[in-house]
């Protein structure tokens, strides 16, 4: 992705497209930072109080609280009865990497399996912090969704026990998820196993532009009583990438258990970063715990879905329009941020050579670097790559 980015800085054409960066743009191709970020960084700057001293190795308490409170929901059993620990981490990677390590140490089975395809950091993390890796099947090239049956019939396979890593919504690189009748079937295969589920949500609120949709699935695991793993990123929903803004939620069977669990997360923390930042946490803290803001937030985070979900719908219809050979409805079928075209690598550098259109060789685009002037581009450029012989 960052080689993508080097070839189209590098490109001197006026009509040049970047669609491999994971990071959303406006209408006008910018990068955004929200007004609601803004006020809280402005509240932050006013108060004279604040200091810089190093924060606990957990991180910020408030933090914590209020983000497993928004993943959870307010009215979580396992935030009830004190059954959760969360700890702040460095984005999503920072927290996933923890809960790796934490797991490789504690937990009686080292083996993850992770969907094929999925985020190219997944299987580095995981490996390094010391988990075999393996995948179980996800997508189906054919129709370009979802190969339930082989999903199925992996986890099924699975020693059981082992550590199953699901994307709580906008799956990348595909941008298909299941129906949340299929993430029932799936929470009922994987507790009858003790499959142990490790929730990777990178984007709650940013998929559908509802904060309790996307974090359906997650709630449903929850609900059960069992134990599972999730890994918050503010990066995309509150477009603090930079900032590296993360947590880490262990859910457990009993208070006793949570409290164990974070003096053991203590110990996988201090010697990786000693102790996480306090400008982003500060700021979600901000934000979350005020009303006000927290309803701004929501606004402008449905916006930048809404912009998505209506980058999408153009494509579809600029593709239908130009007659482009074959089904384009998975366009609007996916979710989230990306979209799995289904290019292949000699397609994608064709586009990049006489389109100068440049994303991941696996026919992955960012939906969020379009935009309504790009748009016709793009579209002239998959309708004449898919009717010459490439």
């Amino acid at each position: 992705i960052l080689g993508v980015t080097v070839a189209y800085n590098k490109d001197p054409s006026p009509v040049k497209l970047n669609l491999g960066v994971g990071a959303y743009r406006t209408e006008e191709g910018k990068p955004l930072v929200l007004n609601v970020v803004r006020k809280a960084e402005q509240q932050l700057i006013n108060d004279r109080t604040r200091i810089k001293e190093y924060l606990p190795i957990v991180g910020l308490v408030e933090f914590n609280k209020l983000s497993a409170k928004l993943i959870l929901g307010a009215d979580s059993p396992a935030i009830r009865e004190n059954r959760i620990t969360t700890v702040e981490c460095l984005s999503g990677t920072g927290s996933l990497r923890v809960g790796g390590e934490f797991l490789a140490k504690h937990y009686h089975q080292k083996t993850i399996y992770i969907t094929q395809p999925t985020w190219g950091n997944h299987p580095k993390i995981f490996t390094l912090a010391g988990l075999t890796v393996k995948t179980y099947r996800y997508y189906d090239p054919a129709t370009r969704g979802l190969n339930f049956q082989g999903l199925l019939e992996d986890l099924g396979a699975a020693a059981p026990g082992s550590i199953v890593l699901l994307h709580a919504c906008a799956h990348n690189p595909t941008g298909v998820d299941p129906t949340i009748q299929q993430w029932e079937q799936i929470r009922k295969l994987m507790r009858s196993k003790g499959l142990m589920p490790f929730f990777d949500s990178a984007y709650q609120g940013f998929a559908s532009g509802s904060l309790d949709t996307d974090a359906k699935p997650i709630r449903m695991f929850v609900a059960d009583g069992g134990e599972c793993l999730v890994a918050q990123s503010y990066a995309k929903n509150m477009g603090l990438y930079g900032e590296r803004v993360g947590a880490l939620s262990i859910v457990c069977k009993s208070a006793d258990v949570a409290g164990r669990v974070e003096s053991q997360l203590k110990l996988v923390i201090r010697p990786m970063y000693s102790s996480p930042p306090i400008h982003g946490a500060s700021i979600v803290a901000v934000i979350l715990r005020d009303k006000n803001l927290f309803n701004e937030w929501t606004l402008e985070l449905k916006a930048m879905a809404d912009r998505i979900i209506s980058m999408r719908k153009q494509l579809f219809e600029a593709l239908r329009t130009r007659g482009t050979p074959g089904d384009w409805s998975h366009i609007i079928k996916q979710i989230g941020m990306f979209t799995f075209t289904g290019l292949n690598p000699a397609q994608v550098s064709f586009m990049t050579k006489e389109y100068h259109i440049y994303m991941t060789s696996d026919g992955r685009i960012s939906m969020a670097g379009l935009s309504s002037k790009t748009v016709p581009h793009l579209a002239d450029a998959i309708h004449a790559v898919v009717t010459k012989a490439v």
